[in-house]
């Protein structure tokens, strides 16, 4: 098994590309070691490395987040870590864990928005989560509110010095160009 790495515009995540599918719907983002042991047999095993201060899963990757550590470091543990794992055929998910869908109750917007909201998750879906997920992240909707639009950033974007830039230059002006309603973009 080969697994590529790629550098992530945040200095503290670091991608890694199995050359497997990691997760076949959804994402999974683990903060720390308890959440870790009770969701993911292998978020588990990465945060049993010292040094390891975030997990995410996409589709065909795993970003790696640290605390302080030199990746020359880290890196190989991470590496035999993710080896290890896919070649003992243990599951990704935990039998009671599950990957997070995007949840559509935990948003909001004013009754009367949705149309533009349909514009605005469909721009996020085509345009900005496929480039997003070759940093190593995701962007996800959570609401729309006087003409503010409301992101979770996850996996590598979550505490990227870029990811100001990414929202404000990037994101907002490409929803503004498409819909005039939209006034800024905050994270959340």
């Amino acid at each position: 098994m080969f697994i590529q790495t790629e550098a992530t515009p945040n200095p503290a995540t670091l991608k890694f590309l199995p050359g497997k599918v990691v997760l076949e719907n959804g994402t999974a983002e683990f903060r720390d070691e308890e959440e870790a042991r009770a969701g993911s047999p292998l978020a588990a095993r990465l945060f049993s490395i010292p040094g390891v201060s975030g997990v995410y899963f996409g589709y065909d990757f795993i970003t790696v987040s640290k605390d302080g550590q030199e990746w020359q470091h880290l890196k190989p543990a991470i590496l035999g870590s993710i080896m290890e794992h896919f070649m003992s055929g243990a599951p990704i998910m935990a039998g009671a864990g599950r990957a997070e869908q995007l949840d559509e109750e935990d948003e909001f917007f004013e009754p009367g928005d949705e149309t533009i909201v349909a514009t605005i998750k469909e721009l996020l879906e085509t345009r900005v989560r496929p480039a997003v997920a070759q940093d190593g992240g995701d962007i996800t909707f959570r609401g729309f509110k006087d003409g503010t639009v409301f992101l979770n950033m996850k996996g590598a974007c979550s505490g990227c010095p870029s990811s100001t830039a990414t929202l404000k230059h990037g994101v907002q002006n490409l929803l503004r160009h498409f819909v005039p309603e939209v006034e800024a973009v905050e994270a959340v």
